[in-house]
């Protein structure tokens, strides 16, 4: 007769400890993938965004809005909607995907960009105050290196936005040096606002030339947000 064999329990122990091993090695490399294409993913939205922010401009010529309304009572996600492919459902804007990082922790945020909302007096001015109307476009010395839009810092006293509605809806911007990735203030009003480490130690950022590019948190600084260099 033929014996049947079958694996033992050592074997069996062996091959369940070669898998977990296997594992523990792959899972940080498929983390960072994974961080990775939610990076590519959200800079996408960005450049689509940036896309809807040139056609705007083309729209109302060549202004863009900043601050918390834009001079208009809307805030600047609002006016973009209409140049986006994607709409919000009854102002909802939980189906407008365009707006979310995809690396943002909490999942209801709809609005994951902030504004450049940053008016200086002179070259010299480190603290500058809050632009409410839309500025030309020519007003920027050096487009390629002024941020428009970065990404939108998480925490407590960040608010979510799910609608124009929405507690926060209106600070959406930046406008002072604590708003900063390098700032340690959590204030609702200057409490940080641009990502510190959404992406690696930095993150996404809008320039006014459209281009889009990530920026480490320890080459961040006030001069990237001045029209006025």
């Amino acid at each position: 007769m033929r014996k049947l064999r079958g694996f033992t329990l050592i074997e069996l122990l062996v091959v369940i400890a070669i898998i977990a091993l296997l594992l523990a090695i792959l899972m940080p490399a498929l983390q960072r993938v994974k961080k990775q294409a939610q990076g590519v993913v959200c800079q996408s939205n960005l450049k689509q965004i940036g896309a809807a922010s040139f056609m705007y401009a083309g729209e109302y010529d060549q202004f863009v809005p900043r601050g918390r309304a834009g001079g208009t009572g809307k805030a600047w996600f609002q006016l973009f909607m209409p140049f986006l492919s994607q709409k919000p459902i009854n102002n909802d804007y939980r189906s407008v995907d365009i707006y979310r990082c995809p690396s943002y922790p909490d999942k209801e945020q709809t609005v994951c960009y902030v504004v450049n909302g940053w008016r200086f007096n002179s070259p010299t001015d480190m603290t500058g105050s809050e632009i409410v109307d839309p500025s030309k476009l020519s007003e920027c010395e050096q487009p390629a290196f002024t941020i428009f839009l970065a990404d939108n810092e998480d925490g407590p006293w960040r608010h979510i936005v799910t609608s124009a509605a929405s507690d926060g809806h209106n600070r959406c911007d930046v406008w002072a040096p604590q708003h900063l990735p390098n700032r340690d203030e959590t204030d609702v009003t200057r409490g940080r606002r641009v990502a510190r480490a959404r992406h690696r130690k930095g993150a996404n950022c809008l320039f006014l030339d459209w281009h889009v590019e990530y920026v480490a948190t320890e080459d961040h600084h006030i001069d990237m947000w001045r029209f006025d260099k």
